[in-house]
C-alpha cells in the first residue's frame, strides 16, 4: 500500500501546487477557468489530500481514514470529471485524469481484497 499512497499523493500534490502556482500554465493545458478562486481552493485541497497520503506511505500508518480519503477523493474526481467532459464543461484532457483515478480506485481495491 505503501507505493500506490506515495504515487496518489505525489500525483495530487503535484496537480494542486501546479494549478495553485502557476494558474496560466494550468489553463492552457486544462482550458480556461472562470471562478479562478475556486480552482485554487480546489488545487490546496488536492495538495492537503496528497501531503496526507505521502505521509501515510511514509509512515506505513494506512488506517480506514486514510484508505477511504484515497479511495474517495479518486471517486469524486473521477466522477466529476467525467460528468463534466460528458456535459462538454471542461476539456475531454481531464479523461486522462480520470483514467489514473479509476486506475488508483482498482488499486485500492485490490490491496483491500489482499488484505
Amino acid at each position: 500500500m505503501a507505493a500506490l499512497a506515495y504515487l496518489q499523493g505525489a500525483c495530487l500534490l503535484l496537480s494542486g501546487a501546479w494549478a495553485v502556482v502557476h494558474i496560466e500554465s494550468f489553463q492552457k493545458v486544462t482550458g480556461p477557468k472562470t471562478d479562478l478562486w475556486l480552482v485554487k481552493t480546489v488545487g490546496l485541497l488536492l495538495v492537503a489530500i496528497g501531503g496526507g497520503l505521502i505521509l501515510a506511505a511514509t509512515t506505513r500508518q494506512f488506517g480506514p481514514g486514510i484508505v477511504c480519503i484515497a479511495m474517495g477523493s479518486a471517486a469524486a474526481l473521477l466522477a466529476i470529471e467525467m460528468v463534466y467532459v460528458l456535459k462538454r464543461v471542461i476539456s475531454r484532457i481531464y479523461l486522462v485524469d480520470a483514467a489514473i483515478e479509476a486506475g488508483f480506485l482498482a488499486w485500492w481495491a485490490v490491496c483491500l481484497l489482499a488484505a
